[in-house]
Order: C-alpha cells, then sequence, then structure tokens
C-alpha cells in the first residue's frame, strides 16, 4: 500500500507540473467555459404523485393490432390491398416497397373486461384480470421508421445517439431514494419461450447517462453469474482488505479532484462506495427464497429461470421496495416479419402472468399508488402482411404511424382506454400521443416540469422532451 502510494505522488508531481504550465493554464481556461453545475436538481417542481417507475420495454414492438387495438370490421377485407387513401404514400420499409400491401385481421380473439370494458387480447388472460387498472393508449406515434432510432428515441428522447436516457433524467431531476443501490437499474431477458428470431441487441446508450455525470447511468444487471461483473472479492481479497484498498483510493482522488476539480472524480469515488455496499445489498435483493411461496407462484413457472421476464418482474418489485428510483426490464423477440402468430404466442405466454403478478404484488405492497408501471415498444406493425398468408407464415412490417402501450399506478386512470386509431389500425384519429408527450406525462406524475428539467450541453438546455411540443397527457391522469 506504501508503495501504492508513493507512486501516485510521484504521479501527481508531475501532474503539477503540467497544470502549471501553459498546457495547464490552457486547461484551466477551457474548464471555465464548461458547466459547473452538474448537480442533481433535486427539488420537485409540482406535488408528485408517484415517485418511481417500472418501464416495461418490448424491444421489437408488438403488434398493437393482434394485442390492444380491436377491429373487427376487418374480418371482412381479408386479403384485400390496403385503400390508398388510406396509407396516402406514407413512407415503408425496404421489406415493404414495391409489394402489395394486402390487409391481415387479427387471428386472435377478444374480450371486453374489467367494469371499464377495456378490449383485451385472448393471449393476455392474466393480463385481464387486472383490466381495471390499466390505461390502455391506442394512439401512440412516433418518428422513426427503423428499430434502432426508435428504440433509442423512446429511451433518451432523441433518435441520435449520446443524449440521456429517461432513468438518468429521473437519477438527475429527482435523487436517490437508497443509499446502498443504484438509483436505476436495468434488467434484460435471457429466456424467450415464443424464440429468438429477429432480436435486436441492446445497447448501452439505451440506459446511458448522455451528457450527464456517468454516476446517473443504469446499472445493468447481468443474466448469469453475479448479477454485477466483479461484485465478488476476487480470491485472496476479503471484505477488510477490500474496504483498506477503497479508503486508500478515496484518499488519492480526493486529492486528485483538489488539484483539477474534475466532477467526474467524485462521481468515481460514489461508484467505488456504491460498489463496496452493493457487495451486501445486491445478494440479498436477488434472493428470492425468503418470498412467500404464493407471491413466487404468481409470477408462472418462468420464475426459477434466472434472467426470465417473469423473474426480473419480480426482482422489479423487490427493487422498487428497496427505494430504487428506475428499473427498465427489456424483453426481446417481437419483431414479428413472418410465422407472426406462433411467435407472437409465445411471447405473450413470457409476459402475460409476471405483467400482472407485478401490479397485484405492488398494489398488495401499497406501492403501486406511487410507481408508475408502463408498458411499450419502440413502434406498431402494420395491418397488411408479410409472407403468404398460409399455414400462419406471415407477419407484419414495422409501423410507426400509429401503437399501443399502457400505463398503470402513480396516479394514472386505471380501466380506461385512450386515443383511437383509424378503421385500419394505420393512422391516429383521435387523441395523437407522440413518445415525447408519454415522456412528459411520466416526469409530471413525479413531481417534475419536463420544461424546466433541464442540463447545459453544446449551447443548448437540453431536455428529455427536447425542443418539439410536448403536452401532459392529462385525460389520463386521476
Amino acid at each position: 500500500m506504501q508503495e501504492w502510494m508513493e507512486q501516485h505522488n510521484r504521479l501527481q508531481a508531475r501532474r503539477q507540473f503540467l497544470k502549471t504550465s501553459g498546457m495547464g493554464l490552457g486547461a484551466t481556461a477551457l474548464a471555465s467555459l464548461l458547466p459547473q453545475n452538474s448537480k442533481a436538481q433535486s427539488a420537485p417542481h409540482l406535488k408528485p404523485r408517484a415517485k418511481q417507475v417500472i418501464f416495461l420495454f418490448m424491444a421489437g414492438a408488438p403488434s398493437q393490432i393482434d394485442l390492444f387495438d380491436y377491429k373487427p370490421q376487418l374480418n371482412k377485407l381479408f386479403k384485400e390491398p390496403l385503400p390508398p387513401s388510406v396509407s396516402m404514400g406514407q413512407r415503408v420499409t425496404a421489406m415493404t416497397k414495391g409489394k402489395e400491401q394486402l390487409i391481415a385481421p387479427s387471428k386472435f380473439k377478444f374480450r371486453q373486461k374489467g367494469e371499464g370494458g377495456n378490449w383485451m387480447c385472448e393471449l393476455f388472460p392474466h393480463l385481464s384480470e387486472v383490466a381495471d387498472d390499466l390505461c390502455i393508449i391506442n394512439s401512440m406515434h412516433t418518428n422513426a421508421i427503423n428499430h434502432d432510432p426508435a428504440k433509442t428515441f423512446i429511451c433518451t428522447g432523441s433518435e441520435i445517439p449520446g443524449k440521456a436516457s429517461m432513468g438518468a433524467w429521473l437519477s438527475y431531476g429527482l435523487g436517490s431514494m437508497n443509499r446502498d443501490l443504484p438509483d436505476f437499474i436495468v434488467l434484460t431477458s435471457a429466456y424467450w419461450t415464443g424464440g429468438t428470431r429477429n432480436v435486436q441487441a441492446l445497447y448501452s446508450r439505451l440506459w446511458g447517462s448522455g451528457f450527464l455525470p456517468s454516476k446517473y447511468q443504469g446499472a445493468a444487471f447481468q443474466t448469469s453469474g453475479d448479477p454485477v461483473l466483479f461484485l465478488s472479492n476476487p480470491n485472496g481479497v476479503d471484505s477488510d482488505v477490500r474496504r483498506r484498498m477503497l479508503d486508500t483510493l478515496g484518499q488519492m482522488n480526493r486529492k486528485h479532484f483538489e488539484e483539477i476539480g474534475d466532477p467526474e472524480i467524485q462521481t468515481t469515488i460514489a461508484q467505488q462506495e456504491m460498489a463496496f455496499r452493493m457487495q451486501a445489498s445486491v445478494p440479498e435483493l436477488t434472493d428470492i427464497s425468503a418470498e412467500p411461496q404464493h407471491v413466487i407462484d404468481s409470477y408462472g413457472s418462468e420464475v426459477h429461470k434466472s434472467g426470465s421476464f417473469a423473474r426480473n418482474c419480480l426482482l422489479a418489485r423487490r427493487m422498487i421496495e428497496r427505494g430504487v428510483r428506475f428499473v427498465q426490464v427489456f424483453h426481446r423477440g417481437w419483431d414479428h416479419h413472418s410465422i407472426l402468430p406462433k411467435q407472437l404466442t409465445g411471447q405473450c405466454f413470457d409476459v402475460d402472468q409476471p405483467s400482472a403478478a407485478l401490479l397485484k404484488d405492488l398494489k398488495q405492497h401499497g406501492l403501486l399508488e406511487d410507481t408508475i408501471v408502463v408498458f411499450a415498444g419502440e413502434f406498431g406493425r402494420t395491418v397488411y402482411c408479410q409472407g403468404t398468408l398460409k399455414h400462419d407464415d406471415y407477419g407484419r412490417d414495422h409501423h410507426p404511424r400509429c401503437f399501443s402501450a399502457w400505463m398503470a399506478g402513480g396516479g394514472i386512470k386505471g380501466g380506461i382506454t385512450y386515443g383511437e386509431t383509424d378503421d385500419f389500425s394505420y393512422n391516429v384519429a383521435h387523441n395523437p400521443v407522440a413518445v415525447r408527450d408519454l415522456h412528459a406525462t411520466m416526469l409530471h406524475q413525479l413531481g417534475i416540469d419536463h420544461k424546466k428539467l433541464t442540463f447545459p450541453f453544446q449551447g443548448l438546455d437540453q431536455r428529455l422532451t427536447g425542443v418539439e411540443p410536448s403536452h401532459i397527457i392529462k385525460e389520463v391522469l386521476v
């Protein structure tokens, strides 16, 4: 340890020389031009109705016309071309361009569920049981027609990579609710009953901090081994040794910060201390053996598989219970360009029971009223088919013009359907909801004015909702 300190001091002497030389003066001048206020904006602007968020992200884009947007009149138009008066020359992907657009009505049955009468697909028998907790939005729309920019947009408020993610903004804007766990945790499903066809990659920028200090980025839990990389001490290193190492590193880092004032050094110190505390808090968090058997059973048989959507939903409730501000659960495999009926059935099996169990579990623990739960993909699917329509071997193309999402808890009205599409589930007909409107509404419920949550970067006060007009969906609020 003494040798490390001596090496550090020698390095610091060299850095001090450079700092006081012409190069150091230039760095000082540059620092004076950069934004100095990197503190979290911890005071809510409004009276909050919620404190935390669970975002269930269905990566790949579920088909709204097969799950939530009931269009029984399309049965009469099976295999008919989509009228030009409906498509209006709107852009399509390269997979559809130049091909005939034949209408394919949903093969699945729908029923009205709950006192509110929400239309629910037969593939959601468990979610139908909590229909009165759901606010189904059928008039979502977005700009991007390809997966990567669309996912980046809904996760960060911009199609351009490098912006701060939803969870990072909340961590920055509201501060921490706990001491021993990250404010923002990301879980990804590693098991898909429906198969693994057309599974796009998930990039860390979807939960990154972008221009915000890195301490606000999401902590991605692993699906196997240690939930967090290097959580366990290596052989020969016990907790006492680790503590002494951190104390020494902290001493060196604080001295370094006093000399150059880089806020990322403080982030490093905080993250190292958090990592030390997580060695105790994370194993307890991820151990579900103490949960009552009836609770474990409520999430379905897949809950016993590490990395499954069911296990991640249970972990999400445990994280909310322990004060994690934002939990994002990614479930991939929804990109159904072919054999949609089979693939969609498998995907819904994965998410139906766990999603319903999550809402019931949160309510039983008195957490749903303070937690917003969101279920959404990056865009929707077309009413016209891809494939031959034989032997269920068909699919649907990307469709940004309309898609469905649902919200629950946190002061959101339950048992209602908001927004409406045209007769073909192709264009929004009433009450359009842009992705930025969804963001603005989430922030509002958390006590944040989306116009005031800003961070200076590249000459602009950056916002999650950007500079384009955004509005709060007041009709869906209690």
